[in-house]
Order: structure tokens, then sequence, then C-alpha cells
């Protein structure tokens, strides 16, 4: 048995490696084939993207989206891990962003107090908001699919009324654009002057500290194992004295917790303010990077880095005389080999393993038939 453990171990290992370098060359492949279609050169284009994205200011830029999508990945697939869907992350994150804009404008204390105030306050904001759908999908069995979907366009209405002068919102830059009142300088989060390369965000040490934090509670915890346990089956985990429900509603809210924090690198370190072109759209990316990172804390980080590098090169290969479309079509064909990829290889190994169970069993039944004849 210890050669079959052994033998098994390396396949899996070689399978791990297999699936990314079968969704990479796959995705490699159907961008060419796209970009060909276009009538432009795809060797061109790659050589571009290259040269563009390792620049020194493209690398600012990337680390910095990164920390943004990264967070979404991280609230999404703590959700992913319970098997749910929380497609209210966008919401979430936006109404919580909103809140903790308003509070950070009214707020008159030092820095070393409000900054922390103001993450607290949108950590609270998005878990409430995401405790709705848990709750109404332990106690009246709604789909959190459902509800997270209402819940995005009640927040998005929620905020349009109240972003508006004469309530929480206020006139800026002559009259064309609404925002929350800015928060005072003592409440920005602090950068990293890189030079001519850019301001490097700060928050993206508090996006590291939330992967540590992930991995460590998911892996190293009896709270993440039976997080764990319910998303692979409800009926092992009550079965052995896990409230099923319990944990949804749990789930739902360090979930909706997180994604509070994906709208700070922007408040915090850009922006200072809630306005009307505040970034929307971050949840939906957060559930494309958790499916490529495959709701691994190093998996989603690589999976953020990657949207950054592509949302980076593939924007300035529009000014090269490319389609400003390759960008959604690319993404999309990352996702989609990334999903068939490990599905495939998934499938190959437990098949593969079945095989090798299998003809190590009848191989000992054999021998044991043989042993009884003899004797």
């Amino acid at each position: 048995m210890n050669k079959l453990t052994s033998r098994i171990d390396k396949e899996r290992l070689l399978l791990g490696i297999a699936a990314p370098l079968l969704a990479v060359v796959a995705a490699l492949v159907v961008t060419t084939l796209v970009i060909l279609a276009t009538g432009k050169n795809p060797g061109a284009a790659f050589s571009d993207m290259g040269t563009y994205g390792f620049a020194s200011d493209s690398q600012v830029y990337i680390l910095n989206k990164a920390t943004t999508y990264y967070l979404a990945g991280v609230a999404v697939a703590i959700g992913f891990r319970m098997n749910l869907f929380n497609i209210g992350v966008d919401g979430q994150y936006r109404l919580a962003a909103f809140v903790a804009a308003v509070l950070g404008g009214a707020l008159t204390v030092p820095g070393w107090i409000a900054i922390p105030l103001i993450i607290i306050c949108a950590m609270a904001t998005g878990a409430l908001w995401a405790a709705i759908a848990g709750i109404l999908k332990v106690t009246r069995g709604v789909s959190e699919v459902i509800s997270t979907i209402m819940l995005n366009s009640i927040a998005t209405a929620v905020i349009a009324y109240l972003l508006q002068p004469g309530k929480l919102g206020e006139l800026q830059q002559g009259g064309t654009l609404v925002s929350t009142k800015p928060l005072p300088s003592s409440s920005y989060f602090f950068s990293i002057d890189t030079g001519p390369a850019g301001v490097l965000w700060g928050f993206l040490f508090i996006a590291v500290i939330v992967g540590v934090a992930y991995w460590f509670v998911l892996g190293r915890t009896r709270f993440g194992f039976d997080l764990r346990t319910v998303g692979q089956s409800e009926s092992a985990a009550s079965a052995s004295g896990v409230s099923v429900k319990k944990m949804i509603a749990t789930s739902m809210v360090i979930s909706g917790a997180v994604a509070g924090l994906i709208g700070m690198p922007t408040l915090l370190n850009d922006s200072h303010q809630f306005s009307n072109d505040f970034p929307v759209g971050i949840g939906f990316t957060g559930i494309a990077i958790a499916l490529l990172g495959r709701n691994s804390p190093i998996g989603i980080a690589l999976g953020a880095l990657l949207w950054g590098f592509l949302e980076r090169t593939t924007n300035h290969l529009e000014f090269q005389g490319y389609d400003k479309e390759i960008l959604g079509v690319i993404q999309g064909v990352i996702v989609l080999c990334v999903v068939i990829a490990y599905e495939v290889v998934r499938r190959y190994g437990l098949k593969r393993q079945q095989q090798r169970v299998g003809a190590e069993l009848a191989a000992q039944a054999a021998a044991t038939t043989k042993k009884q004849e003899v004797a």
C-alpha cells in the first residue's frame, strides 16, 4: 500500500502541474485565433503586452489593482468553500464603501482613530448586508443567488437615493460630480511613493493579512474544518454534530465582512470620497478570480495579478490599433480554459486513482487466494 500511496501522490503532483499548464496553453491558442480573426498579428500583440506589462509603472498599477481584486476573490471564495454562491459581493462592497465614506467625511478625530473606525464600519456594513441573504437561506430556504442579486439592486437604489445634494452627497468639481464629503487628509491610508513608477497603495499589506488569515482559519482551525465539511457534504457535517444552518449564516457574514474591505483601497488610498464614478463590477470580477485561483489564497493572488496584468496590457493594445473588446474575450477565454482544464484533469485523476486502487486490491486478492490454495 505504501508503493500505491507514493504512486498516487506522484500522479497527483503531476496532475496538479498539468492543469494550469493545459489551461495556459489552451488560452494562448484560443486568444491567438481570436487575434488572427481580427486581422492582427498575435505575436506582436503578445510581445507588446509583455514589454508594457513589465514596465515599472505598470507593475505598480497591477499591484494596486490586484489589491482590490484579491479582496474580492477571497470574499467570493469564502462562500465557494461552503458551496454558497455569493453574487452579492458587488452590492456589499459598494454599500460598505458608501457608508464608510460618509462616516469618514464626518469624523474629526485623529487619523489613527478614524482609519480603523472607517475600516470597521465598512466590514460591519458588508457583513450586515450579507447576513440578510444568510438569514433568508437558513430560515426560509431562499437561494442565496436570488437574494443576493436582489440585494445588489437594492444597494444600488439606496446609494443612488442617498448620494444626492441635500442628502449625503454634495457637488464637486464645478458641479459635474456628486460625492460624499471628502475624507480629511489625516484619514488617508499610507502609500509608498516609488518615484516615476507611481504610488503603491499601502492597503496592499492589509490584503496580505486577509490572505494569511483566510489560509489559517480555513486550513488550521476547527471552524475552517467544519466550514469545508459542510461545503462538501451537509449530511455528513450534520451527522458529526456541526450546525449546518449556523455555518451557512456565519460564512455569509464573514464573506460580507471581507467584501466590505474591497472598496477601502480606492477610498483610503485613491479617491478619498465615494462618488457616482466609484468603481463598479469588482464583485463579479472576484467570482472569476476565485475560480481562477481554485479558492486557494495563493491561487487567488496569482489570479488577481493576472487580471491586473491583462487589464493594463490589453487597454494599451487599444492604442496600438487592436479592438478594445479583446480584453473581455481574453478574460473570458482564460476563465473558461481554467475551469475546463481543472475539471478534465480532476476527472482523469479520479479515474486513474480508481484504476490503481482496483488493480492493487485485485493483485492482493489473487496473492491471498494463491496462498490459501498452497496451504
